[in-house]
């Protein structure tokens, strides 16, 4: 665990237990950790989890320790609901843009994910962007304002395939290896 602030300190967890922390929450998410010999548990975000390739075991996990009065900058990831009429009646396909965006905020304003309502795109050529998000008081947007999250573009209809008349290729003559010694030793 390591911190602004604070001396970075090695931590041991029971696996079963860490695992089921980590299960539960995401990079946006406090996590209350209880150290030997502290009397308060301190609050930390998950920064980095290091896996194992093969066997996916836990490796190593980064905590950031927060303090509950400073402001911290993170990713929050969007959730999408809802569905575009567009899409549903088949005018157009749905592009997906970015998943998460950058915040600040007071840890206590963090938010798990912030949800994102397709059913206003209701028209090839709509888009919602950064700028359009509903976000709770206390979060500050980072992420540029036009950044797209989702778009609405026209299905592209079958192109036909047109063949076209190939030229018949000239002839060639090959010449062997052999042959072109022959040559060459004429000329020489």
């Amino acid at each position: 665990m390591y911190g602004r602030g604070f001396d970075p300190v090695p931590l041991q967890f029971e696996k079963r237990s860490l695992r089921h922390v980590l299960s539960q929450t995401g990079g946006s998410q406090l996590v209350r950790i209880n150290v030997a010999g502290q009397k308060r548990p301190e609050m930390a975000l998950v920064r980095d989890v290091q896996r194992d390739v093969i066997r996916g075991t836990l490796l190593h996990v980064d905590f950031y320790r927060v303090m509950m009065t400073e402001r911290l900058t993170t990713e929050v990831p969007l959730m999408t609901f809802g569905a575009s009429p567009a899409v549903e009646q088949n005018e157009g396909i749905l592009l997906h843009g970015i998943s998460t965006v950058e915040v600040e905020c007071l840890p206590g304003d963090l938010v798990d994910a912030i949800e994102v309502d397709l059913s206003g795109l209701t028209e090839v050529g709509q888009a919602l962007c950064v700028r359009d998000l509903t976000v709770p008081a206390g979060i500050e947007i980072l992420t540029d304002l036009d950044e797209v999250i989702a778009h609405v573009v026209m299905m592209r209809a079958e192109e036909e395939v047109i063949e076209e008349e190939v030229p018949e290729a000239e002839e060639i003559k090959v010449i062997t290896e052999a042959e072109g010694e022959e040559t060459a030793g004429e000329e020489g």
